[in-house]
């Protein structure tokens, strides 16, 4: 991760840097970035499929660890991440056969369970942006998304949920794994 040990970091920057790994080996390029009171994970791809009606679809992964999770924070989270990917999209207008899939993620030892179950119900649409919220207790090993297929974007439904258990599920195993070899 950086100039911590694997012994000192704790357990949601131990997950972070797993999440790092996983969005590497799938091509998104992770990277640091600083915004406005946090260090965040920035990750990105971009797909095209005929069967999504020849559209390019521009998936953003965006994660940060914090003290702790509440519904207010993630929603304060997803609409920043939101904004991020509209300015960072670049290329055709969003809606012109691309779009926007973006996993807001936040990492934290204490979760209130309203914000799992906020992030579980449904995703956030706004125009040719589909975001699918994800709380991940590193405490308790659970990650919450909405894991369903939406009226809107349902063509994008079964990738969205391959990509979710690739990375956050992926990233999760391999933290117990780790924690199981330190022990």
């Amino acid at each position: 991760m950086s100039v911590q040990s694997e012994g000192s970091a704790t357990l949601p920057q131990r997950y972070l840097s797993a999440l790092v790994e996983r969005l590497a080996a799938d091509g998104c390029a992770p990277r640091w970035e600083q915004w406005p009171g946090s260090r965040v994970l920035v990750g990105r791809r971009a797909d095209f499929r005929i069967q999504w009606a020849a559209t390019r679809l521009h998936l953003f992964t965006i994660a940060a660890a914090v003290p702790e999770i509440g519904t207010a924070t993630i929603e304060g989270f997803t609409r920043s991440a939101q904004q991020y990917a509209k300015e960072h999209k670049g290329g055709l207008p969003r809606g012109f056969q691309t779009g926007i899939a973006l996993f807001p993620c936040l990492v934290s030892e204490k979760v209130d369970p309203a914000a799992q179950a906020w992030a579980e119900a449904m995703q956030q649409m706004q125009f040719a942006v589909m975001a699918r919220p994800v709380v991940v207790d590193a405490t308790r090993g659970v990650v919450s998304a909405f894991r369903r297929s939406a009226f809107l974007g349902w063509i994008y439904a079964p990738y969205l949920r391959r990509k979710l258990t690739l990375y956050f599920d992926a990233a999760l195993q391999a933290l117990d794994r780790n924690d199981h070899l330190i022990s």
